[in-house]
């Protein structure tokens, strides 16, 4: 029973987590590049927490001891996001892709797009990889890799590819992002992000089943979650499915603003997200 909890409250968190950081940037964008500065520092305690609570987990192999480790994780990559989506933390290339570029130019001004934003991740994968490696309790840890590894993926197959990307939540911080983006039929790279997300989720499957602690157990079950909803999340790049749906409800209205534009009107199909 409690690894159908931890299951609902992954599902619940990454729901209310990603809407709550929506609503705030949508929110923030309303009022101009001051308001989204000032919102990236008013969520600036949430790495304090992630951290605090990372510390405090390492030797907890409790059921609350795998909740805090999971919960401080998803603090630390919640800040960063945030940052990244208020325009805070992206890169050093702020323009649109111009037309008729090199595979070469096209790959290097997608990456300006969000270098600042991929090296903080990397230097807090590190930093957690430092402070967790060896601890008792390390599903902090491995909270934080699988959203860094699912995100590495998603980031691919949208350069490389895919039939659907969602972009009507891309803020205003962020509106040069559409123009790097590649609107096609699945690349070579789909299916093989699918195929590990897949083995991922076997393999903490299989961790579930031999857990031999309550602790071992709501920790594996809350990773199986968060893998299984990246390879959602992954299938919602190919799949009809009405993903804005999950979230359009808790962001704040804006009469005025143009009419969303779907993947369809990206010229060019290119990502560099």
């Amino acid at each position: 029973m409690s690894s159908w909890i931890a299951a609902f409250i992954a599902l619940f968190v990454w729901w209310f987590s990603t809407g709550a950081i929506l609503m705030a940037v949508k929110h923030a964008d309303r009022r101009g590049h001051t308001a989204r500065t000032r919102m990236t520092w008013a969520g600036l305690p949430l790495v304090g927490i992630g951290l605090v609570g990372l510390w405090i987990s390492l030797g907890d192999a409790t059921i609350s001891g795998a909740y805090v480790g999971f919960l401080a994780a998803l603090s630390l990559w919640g800040w960063i996001e945030l940052a990244f989506l208020t325009g805070v933390l992206t890169g050093p290339n702020l323009s649109p892709l111009p037309d008729r570029v090199s595979e070469r130019e096209r790959f290097l001004r997608a990456w300006g797009t969000i270098a600042y934003h991929e090296i903080t991740l990397l230097f807090a994968l590190v930093a957690i990889l430092l402070l967790c490696w060896g601890a008792e309790n390390a599903f902090g840890l491995w909270t934080f890799v699988i959203l860094y590894g699912a995100r590495i993926s998603a980031k691919l197959n949208l350069y490389f590819g895919v039939p659907k990307v969602q972009i009507d939540f891309l803020p205003e911080a962020l509106s040069h992002l559409p123009s790097h983006f590649r609107i096609q039929r699945m690349s070579w790279f789909f299916p093989i992000s699918i195929t590990l997300l897949s083995f991922a989720i076997g393999y903490w499957l299989q961790c579930l089943y031999s857990a031999q602690t309550p602790g071992q157990v709501t920790g594996f079950a809350l990773l199986t979650a968060l893998t299984g909803l990246a390879l959602f999340e992954h299938w919602m790049m190919v799949l009809p499915i009405p993903d804005e749906r999950l979230w359009r409800w808790m962001l704040p209205k804006t009469p005025s603003a143009p009419t969303p534009r779907t993947s369809k009107d990206i010229k060019g199909g290119q990502h560099g997200l």
